[in-house]
């Protein structure tokens, strides 16, 4: 039976895949959405049946501030040295879906070509 969590995660897949030039892809098991081969975020691994939900986002601007939340830390991989942040979510959790949209546009204009951040501000 699906939670209010797991809404959350397809309602914020969904939002990334509306971003333009995104495409999913499933490296090393894991959901990830890219622009132009790039992942701008990392989704969490598909078989994953803890029913929580994570993902972890380029965040160059409010990564700092984000880091002080209690559910976010560094992602691993050394990716937390460039500005990644994961963020983990147990299943009774009700995570902002509105913050959690800001920091996956914040991470896809970090790693969108120019072009692509232009064409998705012209549709606003």
């Amino acid at each position: 039976m699906p939670t209010a969590l797991d809404d959350t995660a397809a309602a914020l897949l969904t939002f990334a895949m509306s971003l333009p030039g995104a495409t999913e892809d499933f490296p090393w098991g894991e959901r990830v959405v890219k622009v132009n081969k790039k992942v701008f975020v990392f989704l969490g691994k598909v078989e994953d049946t803890s029913g929580g939900f994570g993902l972890s986002v380029k965040l160059p601007t409010s990564g700092e501030r984000t880091l002080e939340l209690p559910f976010a830390t560094p992602t691993g991989y050394g990716l937390g040295k460039s500005g990644w942040v994961s963020l983990k979510f147990a299943p009774v959790d009700h995570p902002d879906l509105a913050a959690l949209r800001a920091w996956v546009e914040e991470s896809y204009r970090a790693i969108a070509p120019k072009k692509l951040v232009k064409t998705l501000d012209a549709g606003r």
